[in-house]
């Protein structure tokens, strides 16, 4: 096959998050099954118009504020100059709504619909357009095949007008290379609460800082660890002032994958406490580790967990139920290591691989249907 994809930003991007990671983790083994990939994303500043990252062929024009005005211009370019069989359009926020102008068959890619939790995160005006934009989705991709990450989302696809019968489910993959258990590692001396992941306002990190002082009249000398960075982040340093707890919550800003991972390994319990996600990657990532995962009980993040055997839900946005069940597995050990070996058989399901070799075939009957 010889593929077209498009999206907002490609991995290098400096904005680039989970979206750009899914989308990756497909295209490059999708090149080495000998398939044509190119990908037509937007560009950054130092970012080359033409580039080649695993085999793909990236081209990147306009920007992060204009991409969606461009590419319009550019796909169509790249479609007559090259005999392409199929298009992965990745809705990433904001449609690209090509099926207007381009008629090859296409595969719609959602990671997730942000619908009113947009607000959460950004300005009323700003949210208002991309609330806007995901509106017409039903209607304008009523003809295509969808490909989602979570039986949430699959439903969210459905309420918009898109039947259940063109929606199929692929959940994300993890590398089992990078993401596995070492029985050699030890957990942390002090019990430890871990964040992995970007520091946005939807994530909700400050929930978990909230819910800090009531962990630590149970235990004393519990800690949490913020690995990653984002514009949040001073106001959850100041939270934490605010609450006493500046000294239990550890920073750690951007670090190595080799540290995340070594992260993931040594918390006693991993934490998701986000407004929304498409799916919740680090869970699964946290289970292979050996640790067990504690999650909002929201679409996607609910999908990641095997609720009671590779972790526990929450409420969102309940603070005494946070501490209550963080609590309760870090003071539990026969609880917290049942957790633990439920992780790791739940994570034993999930691979890049496995992602990849469906999207393969649902490209291939993309093809055939057309």
């Amino acid at each position: 096959m010889k593929i077209l994809a498009i999206n907002w930003q490609d991995l290098k991007n400096p904005q680039a998050g989970g979206a750009e990671v899914h989308l990756q983790e497909i295209l490059s083994r999708l090149v080495s099954y000998g398939h044509q990939v190119d990908l037509l994303c937007s560009n950054f500043p130092g970012g080359a118009k033409v580039d080649n990252v695993d085999g793909i062929k990236i081209y990147r024009h306009g920007a992060r504020l204009n991409f969606n005005w461009v590419a319009p211009f550019v796909m169509r370019k790249l479609i007559k100059a090259n005999n392409y069989n199929v298009v992965i359009e990745d809705i990433n926020k904001i449609p690209f709504y090509s099926p207007l102008y381009q008629k090859l068959p296409t595969l719609t890619v959602i990671p997730h619909l942000f619908s009113d939790a947009v607000f959460k995160e950004i300005n009323f005006v700003l949210g208002s357009y991309i609330f806007i934009a995901e509106k017409p989705v039903g209607w304008i991709y009523r003809n295509n095949r969808f490909m989602v990450i979570s039986k949430s989302t699959a439903g969210e696809v459905e309420r918009k007008g898109i039947p259940r019968g063109n929606i199929d489910v692929v959940e994300c993959g993890i590398d089992k290379e990078i993401y596995r258990f070492d029985p050699q590692i030890t957990k942390f001396e002090t019990p430890t609460i871990l964040y992995v992941g970007r520091l946005k306002k939807y994530k909700s990190v400050e929930t978990v800082i909230k819910a800090l002082p009531a962990i630590r009249e149970a235990i004393p000398d519990a800690q949490f660890i913020v690995v990653g960075q984002g514009d949040y982040q001073q106001t959850l340093m100041n939270l934490a002032v605010e609450l006493g707890v500046q000294n239990s919550v550890i920073f750690k800003g951007f670090v190595s994958e080799e540290e995340k991972v070594g992260y993931l390994r040594k918390a006693h319990l991993s934490i998701y406490p986000s407004l929304k996600e498409g799916w919740g990657l680090t869970n699964i990532e946290a289970n292979a580790c050996g640790t067990a995962v504690l999650a909002s009980r929201v679409p996607g993040l609910q999908d990641s967990v095997d609720e009671n055997n590779s972790g526990l839900l929450f409420e969102y946005g309940d603070i005494e139920q946070i501490s209550t069940l963080a609590t309760k597995i870090l003071s539990d050990d026969p609880l917290r290591k049942s957790l633990e070996m439920g992780g790791l058989r739940w994570a034993a399901n999930f691979s890049w691989e496995k992602t990849a070799r469906m999207t393969e075939d649902i490209l291939k009957k993309v093809i055939v249907d057309n």
